[in-house]
């Protein structure tokens, strides 16, 4: 900002009251975008797991705290009409540059651990909040001109801030997110901020003639750097085919099989869909929640419930291989029917019928004893989402299931297993009959897995399942119940609304 020079003395006089306002609104609630909007563009490199949302709040709290400190100390040493403009047009270009580094940079840190996740959110977030929070200082600064005023200044301004925060949040995540990819919003963003900016510069400049002017160098450089990011964003790797509310989702075609495709969500592989042959699953825990499905009103169609839709690949196969059964489908993002509709062959009906929507309130105005089988398979990154874990969810499942229904839930999980158990426990404390299903490896707490939980009101075919399990499947898998089941929850702690740690039991040690 060194390059920016005052023509003359600075005035005394302080901003407009609605130019102060806006400044301070626009200035705070842009910070809101931005860290609203982070989260997505983090996401599919990094997931979206708590660690993740945690760490993209807590650099945006620091990043506010240094720029509102940056500008307070700014604001006594300068004029600070000298710094507005230009600390908005900064702003701008680190929010147009913000979007090539993240996916630049998200390629190498894929998939990172806590450094990793730390370092993407920092080049998320960092510099433009920054920038943006040390503007309302500014702005403070100048209204100060009466002390006997200070308290209803600081007051009012803070208000407004935070209005403008508050309105920011409501919108970008009510409407924007819902309308525009986050490429489209962060680089929007970027341009109001540099129009904003230039605006300002104009008005303070013909307002006050002796504000600072930009030397040409300065202006030459932020327009070469203008340049270089918009160009940077355009060619950076686009990670998605779509952006729906609530994933980054791409759709990719099997090199061994033309017809089979696979649905990403957020850099984790979600779903397997052959368009030819619905009876195809490629997945293992796929195969075994169909082999606990062939035990529900055996040859005869059955009503199922499904929690989380995915790439629709259970319900399709139901349809194929029992004709006539019914299929209910739970699903959060309606942008994943979207996806499924276009590019995974589904095809919506009286036998498959999708309500788009949380899981957790859906399933609560579904008919009690209505379900012969009920899959929960909704996923928020590799973590079932912490509400959809609980006793008081499993007791609701319970409700709407049909006294000898049967009750199927993928989870993942590695070393130690403490989440499994946990979630184990939880069932087994809503169903009197209960089993587990996964590799001897993943039982031992030496590999990560799949486990699918199997659960219902009614006694269960175990001895049948085993041998299910052992005959229709290439890889060995155990199913563990009994003694042996008890022995593997131990001690595990019943999850609950009031206390459900999911994504702490899944990476703690």
């Amino acid at each position: 900002m060194s390059d920016f020079l005052p023509t003359a003395a600075a005035s005394t006089r302080p901003l407009p009251s609605k130019l102060s306002a806006f400044l301070v609104f626009f200035a705070s609630g842009a910070v809101l975008v931005l860290e609203t909007v982070s989260l997505r563009l983090v996401g599919p490199y990094i997931g979206v797991t708590l660690q993740v949302t945690s760490a993209v709040i807590g650099l945006s709290l620091l990043a506010i705290a240094y720029g509102a400190w940056l500008g307070g100390w700014m604001a006594d040493r300068r004029d600070p009409r000298h710094l507005i403009a230009p600390a908005l047009i900064l702003a701008a270009i680190a929010t147009g540059i913000t979007l090539p580094l993240v996916r630049y940079a998200g390629e190498i840190l894929r998939g990172s651990a806590t450094m990793g996740i730390l370092l993407l959110t920092a080049v998320a977030v960092f510099i433009p909040i920054l920038l943006l929070s040390a503007i309302p200082p500014l702005v403070v600064k100048l209204q100060l001109g009466d002390l006997r005023r200070t308290g209803q200044v600081v007051g009012k301004l803070s208000s407004i801030g935070t209005l403008g925060a508050v309105t920011a949040t409501l919108v970008t995540g009510f409407v924007l997110v819902a309308s525009f990819p986050s490429s489209v919003i962060v680089m929007g963003l970027a341009g109001c901020l540099g129009v904003a900016g230039l605006a300002i510069a104009v008005y303070l400049r013909r307002k006050y003639p002796y504000t600072l002017r930009a030397a040409p160098r300065t202006r030459a450089v932020l327009t070469v750097v203008a340049l270089l990011a918009a160009g940077a964003s355009a060619a950076a790797p686009h990670p998605c085919d779509l952006e729906t509310a609530y994933h980054c989702a791409s759709v990719s075609t099997d090199p061994n099989n033309p017809s089979g495709r696979s649905l990403k969500l957020n850099s984790a592989e979600h779903s397997y869909v052959d368009l030819t042959d619905a009876t195809h699953l490629e997945y293992a825990y796929v195969k075994w929640m169909a082999v606990v499905a062939g035990f529900v009103t055996p040859q005869r169609p059955f009503d199922a419930v499904h929690l989380g839709g995915g790439g629709f690949t259970l319900p399709r196969y139901f349809m194929t291989a029992r004709p006539g059964t019914s299929n209910v489908v739970f699903e959060i993002d309606g942008g994943l029917v979207k996806v499924g509709r276009e590019l995974l062959g589904l095809q919506t009906g009286p036998q498959l019928q999708v309500s788009v929507g949380d899981a957790r309130m859906l399933i609560s105005q579904h008919p009690s004893a209505s379900a012969d089988l009920v899959v929960g398979d909704a996923f928020g990154y590799l973590a079932v989402p912490w509400h959809l874990t609980t006793r008081e969810m499993a007791q609701e499942i319970k409700r709407v299931m049909r006294p000898d229904a049967i009750y199927v839930q993928n989870v993942i999980d590695y070393p130690p297993n403490r989440f499994i158990k946990a979630e184990m426990a939880t069932v087994a404390s809503a169903f009197p009959h209960v089993a587990l299903i996964a590799p001897q490896a993943a039982l031992d707490a030496k590999a990560g897995s799949n486990f699918v939980i199997v659960a219902s009101q009614a006694p269960l075919p175990l001895s049948e399942m085993s041998h299910a399990l052992k005959t229709f499947l290439e890889d060995p898998v155990v199913l563990l119940f009994g003694d042996k089941l008890t022995a593997f929850i131990g001690g595990a702690r019943v999850l609950t609304d009031d206390y459900a740690p999911v994504d702490q039991l899944l990476t703690g040690p």
